[in-house]
């Protein structure tokens, strides 16, 4: 039998290399033809960039139907005093997010807050106590920034012919997961439903008081009227739909360090919850539960400090459920 001729064979090879790279960058072309980078104006209400996806049912489901917003909170793991390093992380969360987005037939943001060096101690991707305090107006009130981002992007899509729901999903895992925890805390009129994973050792519980102790901001809730000027709308809160998860083997814990918490909260959180997140979990847990929340409290076997693919079925399958309630 005769062999082929060689360029018969060169050629062949082309076009099955051309394929496996057309297969590995379609989803890429994709996610970059249905996403922007929404740049701050002056007037906007908001100091850095963010990113919009928009999945194909959300772009299919025309002017009558609101489809849902997910935001993912962006988290770099690190300090930085390069803007860019942190877009660049949050362009990555999108990337990824795209696929629960994909899934809930909704459009996707993540912000692109910075996390600078400088201002360390300023735990922005975890929404602390010195992003209330902070004199930057760069990075202070961030919460606020990100109300601003949802009112823009709203804009933005009503022009494309998407109408957005109002209040949105949201998801965060490690500092994202703080993020997500205190966002809907202060602002629960625009959180339909909240997903937070692992979220830094202790998740701020609605409560202003356990055991004769003050739970100051982000512990509880006792001064947030103080930090925000306003009270905090508990009630609104405490019916938003959460799911908390935490792997049985996570030991990720911010509560001894300075960026996260200061060291009267250290302590008092030691003191008062236990020494590690797994010990703690089952204390916050029944503190929601006293307090009457909408919230449901996981705790994954053997898993460390991962976002896991079961993690991110439950996720879908809760925001699904949330959403069929509603209607």
């Amino acid at each position: 039998m005769s062999r082929p001729p060689p360029r018969l064979l060169w050629g062949a090879l082309v076009a099955v290399v051309a394929v496996i790279v057309a297969l590995v960058a379609w989803p890429v072309v994709s996610f970059l033809a249905r996403s922007d980078r929404v740049a701050p104006e002056e007037h906007d209400g908001f100091r850095w960039p963010y990113f919009l996806y928009v999945s194909p049912s959300a772009a299919a489901a025309g002017d009558d139907a609101r489809v849902p917003v997910l935001v993912v909170p962006n988290n770099t793991g690190r300090v930085d005093d390069d803007p860019g390093v942190h877009e660049r992380e949050a362009r990555v969360t999108a990337y990824h997010g795209r696929l629960i987005a994909n899934e809930l037939g909704a459009v996707l943001l993540v912000p692109a807050f910075p996390r600078p060096d400088a201002n360390w101690q300023v735990y922005t991707h975890a929404l602390d106590r010195d992003c209330l305090l902070v004199s930057d107006p760069r990075l202070r009130r961030l919460d606020r920034q990100l109300v601003a981002m949802l009112d823009d992007a709203s804009v933005r899509l009503g022009q494309k012919g998407v109408a957005a729901e109002r209040s949105v999903f949201m998801l965060g895992y490690s500092a994202a997961g703080m993020f997500v925890n205190r966002f809907a805390l202060l602002h629960p009129n625009r959180v339909a439903a909240a997903a937070v994973g692992s979220p830094g050792g202790w998740p701020i519980v609605p409560v202003s008081e356990a055991e004769g102790r003050s739970l100051r901001y982000p512990i509880g809730i006792a001064d947030v009227a103080e930090l925000i000027g306003e009270e905090p709308d508990l009630d609104a809160y405490l019916a938003i739909p959460h799911l908390f998860m935490l792997g049985s083997e996570d030991e990720n814990d911010s509560v001894p360090y300075d960026d996260g918490y200061e060291d009267v909260d250290e302590e008092l959180i030691m003191g008062l919850f236990g020494g590690t997140p797994v010990e703690r979990w089952s204390v916050a847990r029944e503190i929601y539960a006293e307090a009457g929340a909408n919230a449901t409290f996981v705790l994954y076997p053997g898993v460390g400090h991962d976002f896991t693919a079961e993690m991110e079925r439950d996720v879908v399958r809760f925001f699904e459920q949330v959403r069929e309630g509603a209607r």
